[in-house]
């Protein structure tokens, strides 16, 4: 039973229909990032921020997750697998998927804005007025930009342990997420997918040019042979 390593991103879901938010120009559904995805963003305009992501929620529940997601769950029998995405929806567990780590929240939960460790499962639009137990109001359970990411720690220990990592569908060039290849083993297999690799292939480092349905049944095809 091998420990596999699997970071995911945007990539992945896109397959189900999600969208990857940001568009070549840099916007957000047309939303500089910075204004619905950073804690000034919310201090200036908390309707805006909070309509941003209900939007995102509503779509989220409406899609289903897609083979990719399914290939990986259906590897967690016969290995150890964890997954560590960058991604805030909750495909990888709708799969089927039992060991995931979101690096960036959870787009189905909120927090306190008084206490962080408040955590509530949401699935409705969360709006100004909707306050936690502490009568402070609620926000989106999302690490935005400028915050520190608290699992990452996490999840270079889970990556230096790994004796096979995947990634799929990330660009790895969004830190500290991208840093997390580093601490893969010198010998460990790494397996890189996605459409437009930043990367080539090397002697440890196999690349599939394509999406994630396609890519990753091949990659785990690969991985079994290391059994």
């Amino acid at each position: 039973m091998l420990k596999i390593a699997v970071l995911t991103g945007a990539g992945v879901s896109a397959e189900s229909g999600l969208k990857t938010f940001r568009d070549s120009n840099g916007l957000w559904e047309g939303h500089d990032v910075m204004s619905v995805a950073s804690p000034q963003g919310f201090a200036n305009n908390p309707e805006l921020v909070l309509d941003f992501y209900n939007q995102r929620r509503r779509q989220l529940l409406e899609v289903e997750p897609n083979t990719a997601h399914t290939a990986l769950a259906a590897l967690e029998e016969n290995h150890k697998v964890t997954i560590i995405t960058q991604n805030v929806d909750d495909l990888h567990e709708r799969a089927g998927s039992s060991n995931v780590l979101h690096l960036h929240g959870e787009l189905l939960k909120v927090r306190s804005t008084f206490d962080e460790g408040l955590i509530l499962d949401w699935k409705t639009d969360l709006n100004v007025g909707d306050f936690c137990e502490h009568n402070h109001q609620l926000r989106p359970h999302i690490v935005w930009f400028g915050e520190a990411v608290p699992l990452i720690e996490v999840a270079a220990e889970i990556v230096e342990q790994a004796d096979a990592v995947m990634i799929v569908g990330t660009s790895m060039q969004v830190y500290p997420a991208a840093g997390l290849i580093q601490y893969a083993q010198p010998g460990a297999p790494c397996y890189f997918i996605d459409p437009n690799p930043s990367i080539q292939s090397n002697a440890h480092i196999k690349v599939f040019a394509e999406n994630a349905t396609t890519g990753v049944p091949k990659a785990i095809e690969d991985i079994e042979t290391l059994a």
